[in-house]
């Protein structure tokens, strides 16, 4: 009973205390259900705002999808319209251009029949003949024939420009090759003809073109000397052969070579030399030359080789010679024009290849030509390079004209340079001894030109042309001289003042026609008298008789003619029959 007492007491005490903090409870958890309620009301308010909110986010999202898609069509469009312009005036440009190509083409198409009669036959008779002769049978004899059984061909045919590019002239040219018309003409058949070139070549021109063309990987070979080893190797592995010096006949051991007798198997051809059979290389190439002036090639060996003279002549020569004088008195003149053809030449080729990128662009391209992004900058890079071409031809042009003009002015000095130069190829039909080497002789011209510089101070052109004409002959004077016998000395004396004249026409060619049929001169001794044994010679009405000394019989020519001179070419002396006779005559 007495636990029971003291629990309810403690019961009573703990209840005092716990029953108010019960009643608290009781209130806060009725104020939290309300606070609950209140904020599931919030919540689901928030819901509905945040539910609107990523709907408004997904409505923004789609709108700045739309719009970037706009904007990104926009670009695109422009930048097509943009590259449509590019490629409508890149095309344009090449249109005018393309138009101009297909009309030189479908001319040339339709001329190409003449063309190739024309070129094969030059390639095929006028090798060993001068520029003269092939011009004659060019334009007399083929075209006449070409025209009269109406086939059509270019009017103004030129075997350079059918067969070979200008780069190609421009890199023979600085190799060494001579600039003039006919050494080119050589050049192309050399090049570009089926047989073996027989080159012609007493001044040894073709030879130091071969040289340099053909330079690191060149045999060179004398035919008096076993070279059928070393045509053997070079047949087989490609390697360019230059037989120098040969004589009128050539060994009958080349002809498989020279004839091209190949044995065929399968895809391989070979060549039988003596007792071996040698793989045929593709890449071999033979030049032969010989320095025989006048050589007679039997018809075999013209049928087996391409004969091409390269013996210079009084036009060659000329041409050559006033491109030395351009270059030393005109210098920056002639380094424009070179750089310009090499500047020109390079541009050319980028503008074929541009042509052919574009060509190929446009044949392979698939879809739109404006998503051709590569074509457009080809389009574009090639109107530049076209541009830049046409100013640079428009430069060329008038540089052209003012080195053409320069030129011009100099064109005596080179015509009585190459005058003298064939004065002193006469004197060896008056001794086999007298020989004279080009090179030197151009060497000896360039010497003048310096010289006479230095002893001329005067501004005036024509001063400076006479001066330079008169110190270069009395050069090859002086230094000829010192060869010559003292016999031969009047007789080149004369012979100089006679060309002279006949150049300055100063001689009438019919009267001179008249001396040269009828005056002989037989030469006994230096210092005796020179018998002139003449027929009837009518001079102006007049017949005479006469027997005088050379010395007399000179000074009486050269006086009747009223003028006394120095050096130009025209004339021929020839060794007679009878010895000690000389003939002095016009060469044709």
């Amino acid at each position: 009973m007495c636990d029971w007492v003291i629990a309810m007491e403690v019961y009573a005490l703990v209840n005092r205390e716990v029953e108010p903090k019960r009643q608290k409870l009781k209130k806060a958890q009725q104020d939290l259900a309300l606070k609950q309620a209140s904020l599931e009301t919030v919540l689901g308010e928030l819901k509905q705002v945040e539910e609107m909110v990523a709907k408004l986010q997904a409505q923004f999202d789609k709108s700045e999808a739309d719009k970037k898609e706009l904007t990104d069509k926009a670009q695109e469009l422009e930048s097509k319209l943009r590259r449509a312009g590019q490629l409508v005036n890149g095309l344009s440009g090449e249109r005018a251009r393309w138009e101009l190509t297909i009309e030189g083409y479908k001319m040339d198409l339709k001329n190409v029949t003449g063309d190739c009669g024309i070129a094969a036959a030059y390639l095929s008779y006028c090798g060993p003949f001068g520029s003269e002769y092939r011009d004659a049978m060019v334009q007399n004899h083929w075209m006449p024939v070409i025209k009269e059984v109406k086939i059509p061909y270019t009017p103004g045919f030129s075997l350079t420009s059918f067969l070979v590019d200008a780069t190609d002239i421009r890199n023979w040219n600085i190799e060494g090759l001579p600039t003039d018309d006919f050494s080119c003409c050589n050049g192309v058949m050399v090049t570009r003809g089926s047989r073996w070139p027989l080159m012609i070549d007493p001044q040894s021109q073709a030879n130091k073109w071969i040289k340099n063309l053909q330079k690191g990987k060149l045999q060179i070979v004398n035919p008096k000397i076993d070279f059928m080893r070393v045509m053997e190797g070079a047949v087989q592995f490609g390697t360019p052969v230059l037989m120098e010096d040969v004589g009128e006949e050539l060994d009958a051991a080349m002809n498989p070579i020279l004839l091209k007798d190949f044995i065929v198997e399968g895809n391989r051809k070979f060549l039988k030399l003596g007792d071996n059979t040698v793989e045929f290389n593709e890449d071999f190439k033979l030049y032969i030359t010989t320095r025989l002036s006048n050589p007679h090639y039997s018809p075999e060996v013209c049928v087996k080789t391409m004969v091409v003279n390269f013996a210079v002549k009084q036009k060659g020569l000329e041409d050559q010679l006033l491109g030395t004088v351009v270059r030393a008195e005109e210098p920056k003149l002639e380094e424009e024009k070179s750089k310009l053809v090499i500047s020109m030449a390079k541009s050319k080729m980028q503008l074929k290849e541009l042509e052919n990128q574009i060509l190929l662009s446009l044949s392979s391209s698939k879809g739109s030509l404006i998503d051709d992004i590569k074509l457009i900058e080809t389009l574009q890079q090639s109107k530049v390079t076209s541009e830049q071409v046409k100013e640079q031809l428009e430069i060329s042009q008038e540089t052209e004209k003012n080195i053409d003009v320069a030129r011009e002015r100099y064109r005596s000095c080179a015509v009585r340079a190459s005058v003298l130069y064939f004065v002193l190829i006469d004197l060896g039909k008056v001794d086999p001894m007298y020989q004279f080497s080009l090179e030197a002789y151009v060497g000896l011209f360039g010497k003048s030109i310096v010289d006479s510089r230095n002893k001329s101070m005067e501004d005036d052109m024509e001063d400076r042309i006479d001066n330079l004409n008169e110190w270069h002959t009395q050069s090859v004077y002086k230094n000829t001289c010192r060869g010559l016998f003292e016999k031969h000395k009047l007789l080149f004396s004369f012979h100089m003042c006679i060309q002279k004249l006949k150049y300055e026409k100063l001689i009438d060619a019919q009267e001179y026609g008249s001396f040269y049929e009828a005056a002989w001169l037989w030469t006994v001794s230096s210092g005796r008298q020179t018998r002139i044994r003449s027929g009837s010679m009518r001079r102006r009405g007049t017949t005479f008789r006469s027997s005088i000394s050379s010395r007399h019989f000179a000074i009486l020519w050269i006086a009747s003619n009223r003028t006394v001179g120095h050096g130009t070419l025209g004339s021929r002396m020839s060794s007679q029959k009878k010895p000690g006779y000389l003939e002095i005559g016009t060469t044709s």
